[in-house]
């Protein structure tokens, strides 16, 4: 007479025979293609990975920042890429950055740049190569460098700035935007060596 012990042992048995050989063979296929995708005869190159190298690599793709300053202006800014530096990493590299800035006022300012060394401890970001400052009240502006800040109302140039004014074209050492102590708004102050060139808004005046 067969005990439930021996039915068990009986079944297990029956499924063993036929799931070790469909195991088997899925090692055979495995290994088979494999073989078809690594040459043995050749080595691989361990030595040529440079894991330092990766880590310095790893950042992100298409970042963006969005915030409020002190005074309620709107700020956002997008890389195209963005890396930590490897010293320090609160300090982000970022590659073709574009910038804008809403303000309480309803002005908007859009800036570009090639690059951009942003520090999240210190709510700055620094803007280099072709900068490009537009505002939508009349301002079309180029320089090398900005300097910006992300949690209040401030930009400014350390170098030359050119380009339209409302009223003409303008040239000037040095640009800066931040709030007007008195009157708490919004003023841009160009300084060291101001050049204006007045253009008439009707050829017949």
């Amino acid at each position: 007479m067969m005990t439930g012990a021996d039915n068990f042992h009986s079944r297990l048995v029956a499924w063993m025979k036929i799931i070790l050989p469909l195991i088997a063979l899925g090692l055979l296929s495995t290994l088979f293609l494999i073989s078809r995708n690594v040459d043995p005869t050749k080595n691989v190159a361990i030595t040529g990975i440079d894991l330092e190298q990766r880590a310095d690599d790893l950042g992100a793709t298409n970042p963006s920042f969005a915030g409020v300053t002190n005074r309620g202006d709107q700020v956002s800014i997008r890389a195209r890429q963005a890396k930590p530096n490897a010293q320090d990493p609160e300090h982000l590299l970022a590659e073709t950055v574009t910038a804008k800035l809403r303000l309480t006022s309803g002005t908007v300012i859009d800036i570009t740049s090639n690059h951009a060394e942003m520090h999240q401890g210190r709510l700055t970001a620094n803007l280099e190569g072709d900068v490009h400052v537009v505002t939508t009240n009349g301002y079309d502006l180029t320089t090398q460098k900005l300097d910006t800040r992300l949690d209040s109302l401030y930009a400014e140039t350390p170098g030359p700035v050119q380009g339209a004014a409302p009223v003409g074209t303008i040239e000037a050492g040095r640009m800066r935007l931040d709030t007007d102590k008195t009157t708490g708004e919004a003023h841009l102050l160009f300084t060291d060596g101001v050049k204006l060139l007045y253009t008439p808004q009707n050829p017949e005046e």
